[in-house]
């Protein structure tokens, strides 16, 4: 007999600290249960979908990492005004074995600039240093390298 009493006492024991810890103010053994179940599946809930949200965090950093690494690695353009119309351009690509000379001096044809002097290698990627005069002496810094970047990308 003291057996049963001491299993029912252990029992209520473990129902109350139960109902503390989900906020359960039901009596009954089979509401508490009830009640315990629902938590739980909320809490499953709720826990798959901070997974979900982790994981599109996750794909989202290595998208932005990776398109800031190719930005990063593929090109460089520097343009430096000298004087009016007179400009210095270096620019270097890591990729190999595209027609980017060709496509550069296309882009100073299109805003009426001439190469003066100009330094090209291959080796390690590729890179132009190159003097360029403008016949339209109001052309910006800021034109000649975005006509640049569209011209190599």
């Amino acid at each position: 007999m003291a057996c049963k009493v001491q299993k029912r006492i252990s029992l209520r024991r473990k129902l109350h600290i139960l109902r503390v810890l989900i906020n359960s103010n039901h009596a009954s053994r089979t509401s508490t249960a009830k009640s315990t179940l629902l938590q739980v599946y909320k809490l499953k809930f709720a826990l798959e979908t901070i997974k979900r949200e982790y994981e599109n965090l996750l794909a989202t950093r290595r998208e932005c990492t990776s398109r800031l690494n190719h930005v990063k690695e593929n090109k460089d353009v520097k343009v430096e005004k000298i004087s009016d119309g007179t400009f210095v351009v270096r620019i270097t690509c890591e990729e190999k074995g595209s027609d980017k000379l060709v496509a550069i001096l296309e882009a100073f044809e299109e805003m009426s600039m001439n190469v003066e002097q100009a330094r090209v290698s291959c080796e390690n990627g590729f890179s132009l240093e190159a003097i360029a005069v403008a016949e339209d002496k109001t052309i910006e810094v800021r034109d000649v390298t975005e006509a640049l970047l569209k011209a190599i990308g």
